[in-house]
């Protein structure tokens, strides 16, 4: 019997987004069929890096069509402080996983997700801490589906 190689089979409609920071990383997870993206997991970043073994198991897991990283840039267009790491990390996951990555504009998605869940769900600091990231993903991959879907 020959084994497949997981990356190999993909679902034709499953997407992954991130929401890339220097000590954690939003993920979201998301279906172009039905245009819906729901937070999947928020990764702690290992020395400022990005942890690529949990990033490779969720992409062997979900086996995503393709990738859809939100980038911050400043009002005027220019690039912010963490927008050129933003970049670096979509070339890593484009050249890793050899997947489509696209890039979505981020603006306000963090601030969103935390007024959301501060103001509507009147979560703690803590837990504030560690969900806001995968719920600013599935903001960004929910935004990305919308325009695609239009």
């Amino acid at each position: 019997m020959v084994k497949q190689d997981p990356l190999a089979v993909k679902h034709t409609d499953t997407y992954l987004g991130f929401d890339f920071g220097n000590k954690k990383i939003g993920m979201a997870v998301g279906q172009s069929t039905i245009a819906i993206a729901s937070p999947l997991q928020t990764l702690r970043s290992i020395n400022q890096q990005p942890n690529w073994e949990l990033i490779t198991q969720l992409i062997n897991e979900w086996t995503p069509v393709g990738l859809v990283v939100g980038i911050s840039k400043q009002i005027n267009g220019s690039d912010n402080i963490i927008t050129p790491r933003m970049l670096k990390f979509c070339r890593q996951l484009e050249g890793r996983y050899n997947l489509p990555v696209y890039q979505m504009d981020e603006a306000f998605s963090t601030f969103e997700a935390k007024q959301m869940l501060f103001d509507e769900l009147q979560l703690s600091a803590g837990k504030l801490w560690d969900v806001q990231d995968q719920l600013a993903a599935q903001l960004i991959l929910q935004s990305w589906l919308n325009l695609k879907k239009s």
